[in-house]
């Protein structure tokens, strides 16, 4: 069968509409349970190592229907970096920057759904990314995303709080002194050595209940407690690998955000395909 781009309007109508369609069978999933609770598996090193592998081969596969979704995420890390440059907004920078983290599980499913389809043999392409708004499984991840959203809130208002602890309540006079003066002042290294443990904690929040949930919800019929108790079981049973899954991203984020978050073109698409097939290698199929 022939395949025709349409009207992008009228493309993005239809599967609004579609999503629509799915509202109340989406309610039913946030709150029904399944028959059985999924199995879990030990995880070692060699999975993460799988799944980014994995993950990279999706990333090759795809690259140009990829990037055309992720170029969105460097477009929002520039216009963060334009808006944190009026000075009163400066000590915002690293937590805007930092909340990628915290709202990457959400901003991935389209990415979830790329690599689903291409390890059912199929070769999707940005469209069938899209198409995840047509999953049922759309209202308990939407209120996922909610849960998420009201974590970085909290993250935002916590970060201001430490500023103002220790180096405020005036406002910096300007970027290169804020940041001169966290690096080189005794309030500005104390406010670093408070922010850093604490965003890892609201990090390894998001990380403990996200890390297979949303792309269980993506795959099977299983409500959000249940998905969510699920990601908190997978942790529970393989801490430190689930802590180097960590510090990995971590690490990614943090060169994907150099220079001027470009990088993200690139770590974004590679982390959302690798997050997929981890929890392929942490939740076992359903018989």
């Amino acid at each position: 069968m022939v395949h025709t781009i349409g009207n992008p309007l009228s493309w993005s109508a239809q599967a609004v509409g579609s999503a629509s369609s799915h509202l109340a069978q989406s309610a039913e999933r946030i709150g029904t349970r399944a028959d059985s609770p999924p199995q879990i598996r030990d995880l070692s090193t060699e999975d993460l190592w799988h799944a980014l592998i994995r993950g990279f081969e999706d990333f090759m596969a795809l690259r140009s229907d990829v990037i055309f979704i992720c170029v969105l995420y460097p477009i929002i890390g520039l216009c963060l970096t334009l808006f944190a440059f009026n000075a009163a907004l400066a000590p915002y920078l690293f937590p805007l920057a930092s909340g990628f983290a915290l709202i990457g599980p959400i901003a991935a499913i389209g990415l979830y759904e790329m690599s689903r389809r291409r390890e059912a043999g199929e070769t999707p392409s940005w469209s069938d990314g899209l198409l995840v708004l047509k999953s049922p499984a759309m209202g308990p991840i939407l209120l996922m995303g909610l849960y998420l959203l009201a974590i970085f809130a909290l993250w935002m208002l916590t970060a201001g709080l430490i500023y103002q602890l220790t180096m405020g309540p005036e406002a910096p006079a300007s970027v290169l002194g804020f940041f001169r003066d966290a690096f080189a002042t005794p309030e500005g290294r104390l406010m670093i050595l408070l922010g850093l443990p604490v965003g890892a904690v609201f990090a390894g929040v998001v990380l403990a209940i996200s890390v297979v949930s949303i792309p269980l919800m993506l795959d099977r019929q299983i409500s959000l407690p249940e998905a969510v108790v699920t990601s908190l079981r997978v942790c529970r049973q393989n801490p430190m690998v689930i802590a180097a899954w960590g510090l990995i991203v971590a690490a990614l984020l943090v060169l994907g955000s150099l220079p001027l978050f470009l990088g993200l073109i690139v770590v974004m698409p590679l982390l959302g395909h690798a997050s997929w097939h981890l929890y392929r290698r942490a939740v076992l199929p359903e018989n």
